[in-house]
Formats: C-alpha cells, sequence, structure tokens
C-alpha cells in the first residue's frame, strides 16, 4: 500500500505577517502546498492529511482541499491548544499550540502505514518526495522503528531576507545520531552563525547536514511520540512558550535505542516564505520552472 503524506498547515506564520499556507505565488495562484502535493502524487503517495486550525479549517477546505478532490485522497485534522492527553489541563497563559510534534499527533487515529511529515510553506523539490516515497514503500505496515529524514544542505535552506530556524545534524554511516534545533541562523559575509539549544553563537558550516522537517516514519511513531507528548507535559504544562518538536522526538528515540533513522540525500534546494521580502523570489521561481516545463500551468 502506497504511504501517506501529513502536511503539517496550522502555524498562522508569525513572520510572514499572515496566513502564507493560502499566499497565491505560482503563475496561476498555486500554493506552496500545491506544488507539494504534486510532487508528492508523482512520487507515489496515495493520500494527504492536512494538519490545520479549526479557525480557518473552513475556508482551508474550500480553497485548497476542493482542488485534490479527484486527485488524491485528502483528510483534515486539527490542532489546538487544549488538545491534550487526559489528565492534563491547559495553562490559560498559553497562546499558542504546543509544536510540530504535537500537529503530528492530530493524525494518530488516521495514520496506519508508513507516512511522511512536511511544513506546509516549504518548496522541497520532486527529487525529495521521490527518494522519500521510494523509502517508504520498500517497508510494510507492521514495520517498526525505521525511519528517515531528507538531509538538506545548510546553505541550500538559507532566507536572504533575515534569520532563521533549522535542525542541524549529526550522522555517522548515514544514520542520524543527533538533531539540535538552531536558532537566528543568518549568513552574513559568507560566513553563517546560529545560536543552539544552549544559547551560545556558532559558526555553522555551509554543507551541514541540515533537517527541514521532511521525515518518513512508520506508524508506531504515534505511539511513541504521545508517550514522550505526555513525559514532556509533565514537566512543561505550565509553561507558556514551551514547543514539543518533531526533532525532539526523534532524539529521544535514536537515544533509546528505539528507532532508527536513515539519512536521504537530495539534490534539490529549499526554498521558502519566512519573511515578507522572500516572496517575490519565490513567485519568480515558480514563474522559472513553469517556463522550463517542470510543472503544468495550471498546476491542477
Amino acid at each position: 500500500m502506497k504511504p501517506t503524506l501529513l502536511i503539517m498547515a496550522a502555524g498562522m506564520g508569525s513572520r510572514y505577517g499572515g496566513l502564507k499556507q493560502l499566499d497565491p505565488l505560482g503563475p496561476k495562484g498555486e500554493t506552496i502546498m500545491d506544488y507539494s502535493v504534486y510532487d508528492a502524487i508523482y512520487s507515489g503517495f496515495e493520500d494527504v492529511i492536512f494538519v490545520v486550525r479549526e479557525s480557518f479549517k473552513k475556508e482551508f477546505e474550500e480553497k485548497v482541499v476542493s482542488k485534490y478532490r479527484d486527485k488524491v485522497k485528502v483528510h483534515l485534522v486539527t490542532q489546538e491548544l487544549n488538545d491534550l492527553p487526559n489528565g492534563f489541563t491547559l495553562n490559560p497563559n498559553r497562546e499558542k499550540p504546543w509544536g510540530t510534534g504535537q500537529a503530528v499527533l492530530a493524525a494518530k487515529e488516521i495514520v496506519k502505514r508508513p507516512f511522511a511529515v512536511i511544513n506546509a510553506d516549504d518548496y522541497y523539490g520532486r527529487e525529495s518526495f521521490t527518494v522519500l516515497s521510494k523509502y517508504l514503500n520498500s517497508l510494510d505496515n507492521n514495520s517498526k522503528g525505521k525511519y528517515c529524514m531528507i538531509g538538506f544542505e545548510l546553505d541550500k535552506t538559507l532566507s536572504e531576507s533575515g534569520s532563521v530556524s533549522r535542525g542541524i545534524c549529526k550522522t555517522a554511516n548515514c544514520y542520524l545520531t543527533q538533531v539540535e534545533e538552531h536558532t537566528n541562523i543568518i549568513k552574513e559575509n559568507g560566513i553563517i552563525k546560529g545560536e543552539g539549544m544552549d544559547g551560545v553563537l556558532k559558526l555553522l558550516d555551509a554543507d551541514a547536514c541540515t533537517s527541514m522537517n521532511m521525515w518518513g516514519f512508520t506508524p508506531d511513531f504515534m505511539e511513541n511520540a504521545n508517550n514522550l507528548f505526555i513525559e514532556f507535559l509533565k514537566e512543561n504544562i505550565n509553561e507558556p512558550k514551551k514547543e514539543f518538536y518533531v526533532p525532539f522526538v526523534v532524539s529521544q528515540l535514536i537515544n533509546s535505542n528505539i528507532a532508527t533513522v536513515e539519512v536521504l540525500n537530495t539534490p534539490d534546494a529549499w526554498f521558502g516564505v519566512t519573511y515578507k521580502e522572500d516572496r517575490e523570489r519565490v513567485v519568480e521561481k515558480f514563474k522559472q520552472m513553469s517556463n522550463d516545463g517542470i510543472y503544468p500551468t495550471p498546476l491542477f
């Protein structure tokens, strides 16, 4: 059975200044998500799960999902602040959901086979989806702990408009050994700098293996992540800004020898709209790819 694609689309894009998931960027008003879904279908994914917020679910279904109904199976699930395991009460001072880990868990009741996870507002490239699909198709539904990640070169994931956050990875024999979230990463005068989880500013290698939240998981990830979410909440339920990230879950499972994560290489360069200033460049790139015949116009 072909794999599932889960797209995390619940973030409101605070730095971008709006609901960038619905921003028309292609020649015929296509969104970045449209290109991801197109590439996923082309690469052999069978269905798509969108994780959204209840506040814009109706608009999302009307503007986005309607385009895909006759192309691929589509599911919508929601991520909300109060989507918590039994026994936990939401801190009233909290304003945002609990991060990408919670976003993936929003689909735990419907994921039954190997699946991929991506961000809604990142363009990953067709080859990235092809590599990911090939790996997931090599697994069966009973496989456990056999995860993968598409690794990008850090220099191919930066924004010209400001700093970004990225998961910087360490590997051994093509397997992930550690992923650490770095913030305020920026390139100045050819030098890339960023802050690790310890808050210390560090020099970073241009070709450092980087996670852009393009993952492949076996279904057991859901149970593993849910158990870790419970442990996370025991310590952080009253913290108004702490987030439960997918890279954190992955690191914990690697360290506990519960899972392995094979790092798959891609020749593609990432791009996205982290900032409003990025928009014009992204529009031009999609226009060029359309002119070059890489994508049809309109896409669907």
